[in-house]
């Protein structure tokens, strides 16, 4: 019974506690799941195999790819997705018992989520002056932190529609997949930062002798830096920046509101890696800026892994196969001893790498899906992930 226990580190009889997929899935209480993970893991396909797995469980499921890859969609039978969800077809064909279930998908299109931002906060004329201006072209689409702003917002719009009872992020690879996070801090720094404050100020000023003061500032300032960025790039800035000034209290009311649905308990982070170093040290970032934002962390999808399913060990099967070979003995029967050899020492080496992973976060729970013979590409490869997902 000993070996059975949970100690005080998280984990039973010294292995990494169990992380209950389908457990998360049917609670209703889960209302959004974020897969974050460095890339080539495999997180769009879990993202798109937990979020097929749920809507067959009965619920209204729409998965948002923040990754440009078209990975998604194609697992999905989807030729091209976009910033509207669409539906999935042939996704419910196990769902005859299981109520009322639906699948969408959908990639996020930066720029376009930026104008329906703009067009929700302001008249039609002002939104397209926004619209038509140069400098808003550039950083709408190019501006460092655009994407991941975008992205919460469209997690916000998604989540007020109350269309689904779950939304599944698949963000994008390496850490900047976090950077979400940041976001709203990020874009408030900049916008009130000394070089937007001074754009700013003619919009700002109100009494003539106060325009008259802000006015003989700007104008130094303006000389200054119109040597540098041009003058047309300058008024397209300062025109922009003005118009926009107004709307930045919204912007920001709307970012803070979906870090708090990040953090609030209908949220559930997974973060995905496959047993290798690099991705378990990406994977070790990821839970400690989970655990410093007090994000809702579920655990760890350890993707592609080779389990031994047999007792014999790797030096033995090398020794059979060698004696075979040496005695001109079957040769197939060598091979397959070889390969078990080679399997069995590619598991010891991925149990080595996950207990370093497992030693600094002893409280993580852990599923790990061993690797399929193909590539995943149609929705019944997605289907047999989710069943390793929830094995």
């Amino acid at each position: 019974m000993a070996a059975d226990r949970t100690d005080a580190a998280g984990t039973r009889g010294g292995r990494p506690r169990h992380l209950d997929l389908d457990g998360l899935l049917a609670d209703r209480d889960t209302k959004v799941l974020v897969c974050c993970g460095s890339g080539g893991v495999g997180k769009t396909t879990t993202a798109a195999a937990l979020a097929l797995r749920a809507a067959e469980q009965g619920r209204r499921v729409v998965v948002l790819t923040i990754d440009p890859a078209r990975r998604l969609a194609q697992s999905l039978g989807l030729e091209e997705l976009d910033n509207e969800p669409r539906n999935v077809p042939g996704a419910l064909r196990n769902t005859a018992d299981r109520g009322d279930g639906e699948l969408q998908a959908m990639m996020l299109d930066m720029r376009r989520t930026f104008d329906e931002m703009v067009s929700g906060h302001t008249t039609p004329d002002r939104a397209q002056a926004i619209f038509d201006n140069p400098f808003y072209q550039t950083i709408s689409t190019s501006f460092s932190g655009t994407q991941e702003y975008m992205a919460m917002e469209k997690l916000g719009q998604l989540s007020s529609t109350g269309a689904w009872d779950l939304i599944v992020v698949d963000t994008p690879p390496s850490r900047s997949a976090l950077d979400f996070l940041d976001a709203p801090q990020r874009l408030s720094s900049f916008l009130d930062g000394r070089m937007i404050r001074l754009l700013s100020a003619p919009a700002r000023a109100g009494g003539s002798a106060l325009r008259k003061i802000v006015g003989s500032t700007f104008s130094l300032f303006a000389k200054a830096v119109s040597t540098i960025l041009g003058g047309q790039m300058l008024a397209d800035a300062s025109a922009f920046v003005q118009a926009f000034d107004t709307l930045f209290g919204g912007f920001q009311e709307r970012a803070n509101a979906t870090y708090q649905l990040l953090r609030a308990p209908g949220t559930s982070f997974v973060v995905v890696a496959a047993p290798e170093p690099d991705a378990l040290r990406e994977a070790s970032y990821f839970v400690e800026r989970l655990s410093s934002e007090r994000m809702p962390l579920a655990g760890l999808v350890l993707n592609r892994t080779h389990p031994v399913h047999a007792t014999l060990s790797g030096a033995r099967a090398r020794e059979g196969a060698e004696t075979l070979e040496s005695a001109r003995g079957d040769e197939l029967a060598a091979a397959v001893l070889r390969l078990h050899a080679d399997r069995v020492e590619t598991a010891e080496r991925e149990r080595r790498v996950l207990g370093r992973f497992t030693r600094a976060h002893p409280t993580v729970p852990i599923i790990d899906v061993p690797a399929m013979s193909t590539d995943v590409h149609d929705l019944d490869g997605l289907r047999e992930i989710g069943r390793r997902l929830a094995s």
